[in-house]
């Protein structure tokens, strides 16, 4: 039921929007981590008051993307980074696709694996349409490396490595928000949640 919320959140935007915006571990200790987990707790919990509003500060993202991705991936991912805008928001991080897959247990092709290899800058950019419980997230644009990726290469890597990790992310079509969520916004300050009345 959290499942699209979570992803929405990691690559996104969030890692994104998940292949987003991972990184080393922070230790529990990290406030910013812990205000995110809190209020993620208070969603699940379903005691988010109605009609209420609850903010997901970049800080925030990055801190509880950075925790949640090193339990999943390791060091796959390191040095989040999360911009938004009215609407629309990027991440990125540096990534290791290949050692992104054997942290999973999985192989990759030769010829994909000489592609592939190495640490690489990525960022994604996404535009998010909310209203009514449900939400849609549409993938904008996606640059590795600093070139933008489109077609084939970006289809492979949405589909080995993004839908492995998130089998429930669903980008282009509109989900079900549950947890009482009305919508989800995008703003310079943060991603907003706002609740049913």
């Amino acid at each position: 039921m959290l499942r699209p919320f979570t992803a929405f959140l990691l690559p996104s935007v969030f890692s994104a929007i998940p292949l987003l915006c991972l990184a080393p571990i922070l230790t529990a200790a990290d406030p910013q981590f812990e205000r995110a987990e809190a209020k993620l707790d208070r969603l699940v919990d379903g005691k988010a008051s109605p009609g209420s509003e609850i903010l997901f500060t970049p800080a925030e993202i990055e801190a509880w993307t950075r925790e949640k991705a090193h339990e999943q991936v390791g060091d796959a991912f390191r040095n989040p980074r999360v911009t938004l805008e009215t609407g629309t928001g990027a991440g990125s991080a540096l990534v290791d696709f290949l050692k992104m897959r054997e942290a999973k247990g999985k192989t990759t092709n030769a010829l994909m694996a000489m592609m592939l290899q190495g640490e690489r800058p990525l960022t994604v950019y996404v535009r998010v349409s909310s209203a009514a419980g449900r939400c849609t997230v549409y993938l904008t644009r996606v640059e590795l490396s600093g070139a933008e990726i489109s077609g084939a290469l970006l289809d492979y890597l949405i589909k080995t490595f993004l839908l492995q990790m998130y089998p429930d992310v669903r980008l282009g079509e509109p989900f079900e928000l549950g947890l009482n969520m009305e919508r989800i916004e995008l703003k310079p300050e943060g991603v907003r949640v706002v609740m049913k009345k």
